[in-house]
């Protein structure tokens, strides 16, 4: 029962990889890097040897999911190219154009009431210095879910292109 317990709740916060083989533990280390890291840093954060971790960051870059930076020692990080094509093919598989439309044109109309709200066409351009003191922290996040609307928004529209241009009909 204590180890069925175990499997149910998080790993460890200082060991997050704890009883994943050494693929996914070097997968998870590049995936939570905030920066280019070496192998040898990506072995510590997986558990791993520096071999292992190259070997292993070897095919992911053939993969596409990592790029390798070039240099001694070269460096290693996420390509958020691929994740974001992953994101947008998956959007298109699952869901129709007028699915991905309706969710388009609900998130333009949230990102249109933020632009109201705060009378600036971007959350970069907000100045959260003058609101309230008190305001401040729900500024902080209305303009994150504002930012997220605004790149999510773009994922569906391509996710949307994608399908629309899959099932136009062909001119041969």
């Amino acid at each position: 029962m204590v180890d069925d317990a175990r499997r149910d709740s998080p790993p460890p916060f200082d060991r997050p990889f704890e009883g994943e083989d050494t693929k996914q533990r070097v997968y998870g280390a590049v995936l939570h890097a905030r920066e280019p890291m070496t192998a040898t840093e990506i072995a510590e954060q997986a558990a791993c040897s520096a071999e292992s971790a190259r070997t292993h960051l070897s095919f992911y870059t053939d993969l596409g999911i990592v790029i390798q930076h070039e240099g001694r020692p070269a460096r290693y990080e996420r390509n958020d190219d691929y994740f974001e094509w992953r994101r947008v093919n998956e959007l298109a598989r699952e869901n129709s154009v007028d699915e991905l439309q309706a969710r388009v044109s609900e998130l333009t109309s949230q990102i249109e009431d933020y632009r109201d709200q705060y009378g600036s066409d971007s959350p970069a351009e907000v100045d959260v210095l003058e609101f309230d003191a008190e305001r401040i922290d729900d500024v902080y996040v209305e303009l994150g879910d504002w930012a997220t609307a605004i790149e999510e928004r773009r994922i569906h529209e391509r996710a949307r292109r994608k399908v629309a241009g899959s099932t136009a009909p062909s001119h041969s």
